[in-house]
């Protein structure tokens, strides 16, 4: 049950009910496609006539297109209609403290083109940088294709409507207007969000419909971690555009330094910097972007690591171990906060699920509050999926299919 807010709203018209419809049937042809007019008609309990007014608008709005046409016993062979997204593109960016990933994808999240490189850390150098990257990237589209937009997502916090980040540390960044630059230097609409909650957006807007109604928490474990929340099919950015940092609460108050200037965050304890400072038997508490740096010019990652610890390396296996039991602490309290559907885990580390899946789970019977929470499914997303990028480009395609507001 949700208030109606009495101070921001929209009233409803004439054409606010059709509008809601037209947006539901875009949804369901987006999840069903190939679909016929009958078979969505049935499906949202509507006459054929209304759906194939709706139908129409939406070819007329250049949102669906009719593809081919299928064999019916008798009468008229239905369409099928599909959703219009080959030729509407989007250009997604991943900043990473070490890499810069930039992707060119369509609607539907198909991967078009990729280009990793080191990542610039002066904002004007990296403007001009990321606009000749994409200027060449979208060189030689084919005819009638658009790119629609550019997707930025940052790991820090990031006020998503003024596209200001407000603190990223491990860039270096506070305060930050890289919207209105990016934008004036490539000329296209920017949108700009942080790496955790673009991760939620992208499970919630690119997957199927299993999705859209559930209460779920992306965690992803990288050069930091970031989280994000979404309740109800609606991701939760907070007031201050600061909700679901749990990278940023704390494991111990006197644990190791972290990047955030706070100690014992549980980022210190789980992520990629982390675990390899136990194997290399670094000071927790003087990690830093020189010792990120380090690892870079080693080109020693936890992939290595875990490719160790497949090997008999005891001591990489520990290390592994012990960031999974820390990982499940995290998730543990993030469960006795949230109550999630479920979480879904992402980065690096995931690709040792196989070696620390018991010692999560063990971590979240430890210390969630009943049986059953310590028992939340966690559904890991693969690496190659690139879910930070998906993020990227959720910012530009999900306005089209978001529900309308109407109080």
């Amino acid at each position: 049950m949700r208030k109606i807010n009495t101070t921001n709203f929209s009233i409803a018209t004439r054409t606010t009910a059709r509008d809601i419809n037209r947006r539901i049937a875009l949804n369901v042809i987006r999840e069903r496609q190939p679909i016929s007019r009958a078979d969505l008609a049935r499906h949202m309990k509507m006459t054929r006539g209304v759906v194939s007014v709706l139908v129409q608008e939406l070819i007329v709005q250049e949102l669906i297109y009719e593809g081919a046409t299928g064999e019916a016993a008798r009468g008229r062979k239905p369409t099928f209609l599909h959703v219009r997204t080959k030729d509407r593109l989007a250009i997604a960016v991943d900043i990473r403290f070490t890499k810069t990933y930039l992707m060119l994808c369509d609607f539907s999240g198909r991967q078009l083109g990729i280009e990793i490189y080191d990542t610039v850390f002066s904002v004007p150098d990296f403007t001009k940088d990321l606009a000749r990257r994409v200027k060449k990237m979208l060189k030689g589209l084919g005819a009638g294709a658009v790119c629609e937009g550019i997707g930025v997502v940052v790991p820090g916090m990031v006020d998503q409507r003024t596209g200001r980040v407000l603190n990223a540390p491990a860039l270096g960044w506070r305060g930050v207007d890289i919207r209105s630059k990016i934008a004036a230097a490539t000329d296209l609409p920017v949108h700009v969000e942080n790496s955790g909650r673009a991760c939620a957006l992208a499970q919630l807007w690119l997957e199927k419909a299993e999705t859209a109604g559930q209460s779920f928490v992306y965690v992803s474990v990288s050069d930091g971690v970031g989280t994000g929340i979404v309740m109800n099919g609606e991701l939760i950015r907070g007031r201050d555009h600061i909700a679901g940092e749990f990278g940023h609460m704390p494991i111990d108050l006197d644990g190791p330094r972290c990047m955030c200037g706070a100690n014992g965050c549980w980022e210190a304890y789980t992520s990629n910097l982390a675990t390899l400072a136990r194997y290399f038997g670094w000071n927790l508490s003087q990690l830093s972007p020189k010792h990120m740096k380090e690892m870079e010019k080693n080109s020693f990652t936890v992939l290595d690591l875990i490719s160790r610890a497949r090997t008999g390396d005891a001591k990489a296996l520990s290390a592994i171990r012990a960031s999974g039991r820390f990982l499940g602490l995290g998730l543990a309290t993030i469960v006795n906060i949230i109550n999630p559907d479920a979480i879904y885990l992402a980065g690096e580390i995931t690709n040792a699920w196989d070696l620390i899946e018991e010692t999560v789970r063990s971590a979240m019977v430890e210390r969630a509050l009943t049986e059953a929470a310590s028992r939340t499914p966690l559904r890991i997303t693969p690496a190659q999926e690139y879910p930070r990028l998906r993020g990227a480009a959720a910012l530009i395609a999900a306005p089209t299919f978001a529900a309308p507001r109407v109080a």
